[in-house]
């Protein structure tokens, strides 16, 4: 099998978990990677807020981000892996990095499509006023938090007032473009659950999504995304606090779907961290795992396409990625 295994921070557990290469090889799986599509950027840490279920841990006092020489070695790079059409620029909240519109600038310069991964209320952050702007002007397509479409839901996760800022700048991305039926300015939401549970069915939910938001706010958009909760950082924390890691876990292991396991993102993806360090996805650049066979930076290779013969780092933290209908930056994994 091309794939490799390393322990994630400390699970408390008190059952004992399959290792996942363990799991893939019962379903007689192997996930070699494919052609590199996806270059994943996590810019900065810093974050106007601080979400109960964010697996960077991100917040207005971490100052980790990355560095010009990072950026530049970044533009250099795209143009050197055949197969990569998107630039995936996250965070923390990326557009608060002093960089951000020159690396989005440069993905789309490079014919790339290029996602700002954006909460929403940064829009309303002092010096982000023609942010939008920007972004409608440059072709970015939007991929917005929104964990629900109700108030106090919103707001157990996010904080107080987060729901109402996060409407208001959906209004505004809309006013520009954004999320309407024909228009080339894409604007996807993403949930998430609101604890220790797996998402509902991605299109049910949103059509419920496409309901409410139109008619109680008028708010259009493309598609919304399903992402599951990870047992790491922040949500593990919680896990660990409410005694729930156990059921959490075992939820996500019965309900292993080899489907989803095949359509993993960190097959096609490669994920960037603050100091230039290479990740198979942003979940293992958490623990940190990082990629191949021993850690390697932006530069430390002279083709991103290198990356294509590493083995991939998997851990516990992969069966949140394949229960269900499987989880990924892009929503469910299966139908």
């Amino acid at each position: 099998m091309n794939t490799g295994f390393a322990e994630p921070e400390t699970l408390a557990i008190a059952a004992p978990v399959v290792a996942f290469p363990r799991m893939l090889e019962r379903h007689g799986l192997s996930l070699p990677r494919t052609p590199l599509e996806i270059l994943q950027v996590n810019l900065t840490a810093r974050c106007n807020l601080a979400c109960t279920h964010c697996h960077v841990e991100s917040g207005p006092k971490r100052e980790e981000a990355l560095d010009a020489r990072g950026i530049d070695r970044l533009i250099e790079l795209m143009s050197t892996a055949p197969a990569l059409h998107t630039l995936d620029i996250t965070g923390g909240a990326p557009e608060l990095h002093p960089q951000f519109r020159r690396l989005a600038a440069a993905g789309r310069a490079h014919g790339l499509k290029v996602i700002d991964r954006c909460n929403l209320t940064v829009l309303f952050e002092p010096g982000q006023e023609d942010t939008g702007g920007f972004l409608a002007e440059n072709g970015i397509a939007v991929v917005a938090s929104l964990p629900c479409y109700s108030s106090a839901n919103v707001e157990k996760q996010r904080g107080k007032g987060v729901f109402l800022q996060s409407i208001d700048a959906l209004q505004r991305l809309n006013a520009l473009g954004y999320g309407r039926e024909g228009s080339a300015l894409e604007l996807d939401l993403v949930y998430n659950p609101g604890g220790p549970s797996l998402p509902p069915a991605q299109a049910a939910l949103e059509a419920d999504y496409r309901t409410r938001l139109f008619e109680d706010f008028g708010i259009v958009f493309h598609r919304l995304f399903t992402i599951a909760n990870m047992p790491i950082k922040r949500f593990l924390h919680a896990l660990e606090r409410d005694g729930q890691l156990d059921a959490y876990m075992q939820l996500l292991i019965d309900h292993f779907n080899p489907r989803a396991a095949e359509g993993v993102m960190c097959r096609n993806l490669v994920s960037v961290g603050w100091d230039g360090t290479l990740y198979d996805c942003d979940f293992n650049q958490m623990l940190p795992l990082p990629a191949g066979a021993q850690r390697s930076t932006l530069w430390d290779i002279a083709r991103l396409d290198e990356i294509e013969r590493w083995p991939i780092a998997f851990g516990r933290h992969c069966y949140a990625c394949t229960a269900g209908s499987g989880s990924s930056c892009g929503g469910a994994l299966t139908g």
